[in-house]
C-alpha cells in the first residue's frame, strides 16, 4: 500500500477567478483516487465576519466525513455578538488543519516565533504538529505549517524552531508523558513520539533562498547540495526532480517559484516514490502538492 500525502495553501478557498469555492477545493485534492490518506492545509479560517467566510473547518469536515481532523489557529480574536440579550460565543480563527485517514492520536498546536512590525500586516503562524499510526509505516509525526511571508527575520526564526522540532521533538516528549498518579485524570495509554517525522506547507521560500540551506544542508561545489544523515530532505528531489524546477504559486510574467514544501526525516527518505505540483488546480492561488511514500 502506498501512503499518499497532500498540501494545500486554499486560500481561505479563494480561486484564481475570485470565488470561494470549498467544493473545488476538495475537488482539487482528489487526483482520481480520491482524497489522499494525510492532508495538510494552510489559511483555513472560521468566522472571518469582513468576508462572511462561515465555518470552513467545519464545511471542509462535512465534505471529507470519512477522515479525522485537527485544526490550529494561528489568529484568534473575538467574533461574537449579542443575540437576544445573550453573547453568541464565535471566534475568528485563521490557520492550517490536518486531515487523515486514520485516527490522530495526540496533536500539538505550535506558536511559532513572531517579531512586531509596525509598517506591514504581520500575522502569527503556527505549526500542527500530529502523531498518526499508519497501517504502512507505523507511528509518524505528520504537521501542516505556514511560515512568515514579510519578514524574513521572522521567517528565519520560524526555521530554526521548526527544524529543531522534527528533528528532536523526541527530546521533548509527546503531549503527555510520564508516570500518573491517577487513571480518572487519561483513559489513554501515552501516545508515541515517533522519530520519523513529515513537514508540509506554505514555507514562503524557494530552493535559491538561504532558507533552504539553512533547513536542508550546503552546497556542494562539485557534487550539489548535500543531504545530512540525520536531517530533513526534500521529496521533491528525492522524487527525481530538479531542486529548481516547479511552480507552486504561479503569476503571470514571474519566474516559477516552488515555495511549497513536502520535506521528510531522513529515515523516510527511502520511501519517497513520487512527488507532483497539481498544476490545473483552480481553487486558490497556490498549486497543490501531492506525495506518494512506499511502505517500510
Amino acid at each position: 500500500m502506498t501512503l499518499r500525502l497532500a498540501s494545500y495553501n486554499i486560500q481561505y478557498g479563494t480561486g484564481k477567478d475570485g470565488r470561494v469555492d470549498l467544493d473545488r477545493i476538495v475537488a482539487d485534492l482528489d487526483e482520481g483516487q480520491g482524497p489522499a490518506d494525510l492532508i495538510a492545509l494552510q489559511e483555513v479560517e472560521r468566522h472571518n465576519l469582513a468576508r462572511n467566510s462561515g465555518d470552513q473547518v467545519a464545511e471542509i469536515a462535512a465534505r471529507l466525513p470519512h477522515m479525522h481532523w485537527v485544526y490550529g489557529p494561528g489568529i484568534d480574536v473575538d467574533a461574537s455578538e449579542i443575540v437576544d440579550g445573550k453573547p453568541l460565543h464565535r471566534r475568528q480563527q485563521f490557520g492550517n488543519m490536518v486531515l487523515s485517514r486514520w485516527p490522530i492520536l495526540s496533536s500539538i498546536n505550535h506558536t511559532l516565533p513572531k517579531i512586531a512590525l509596525l509598517n506591514q500586516f504581520h500575522l502569527q503562524r503556527t505549526l500542527v504538529e500530529t502523531v498518526i499510526d499508519t497501517p504502512t509505516h507505523g507511528p509518524l509525526r505528520f504537521c501542516s505549517v505556514h511560515l512568515d511571508h514579510i519578514s524574513t527575520d521572522t521567517r528565519r526564526g520560524q526555521i530554526a524552531y521548526m527544524r529543531d522540532l522534527m528533528l528532536r521533538g523526541h527530546e521533548r516528549g509527546a503531549s503527555w508523558g510520564g508516570t500518573l498518579k491517577s487513571a480518572e485524570w487519561m483513559r489513554h495509554p501515552e501516545p508515541p513520539q515517533p522519530m520519523r517525522a513529515i513537514v508540509m506547507g506554505d514555507m514562503n521560500f524557494a530552493p535559491d533562498n538561504p532558507d533552504y540551506t539553512a533547513l536542508l544542508g550546503d552546497v556542494s561545489a562539485m557534487h550539489g547540495r548535500t543531504i545530512r544523515a540525520h536531517g530533513l530532505a526534500d521529496a521533491w528531489v528525492l522524487a527525481g526532480h530538479d531542486e529548481t524546477a516547479g511552480d507552486t504559486l504561479p503569476r503571470e510574467g514571474r519566474a516559477p517559484r516552488r515555495i511549497d514544501h513536502c520535506f521528510v526525516t531522513a529515515n523516510l527518505a527511502p520511501c519517497i516514490t513520487a512527488m507532483r505540483i497539481g498544476e490545473t488546480a483552480q481553487g486558490s492561488d497556490h498549486q497543490p502538492i501531492f506525495v506518494d511514500l512506499a511502505p517500510l
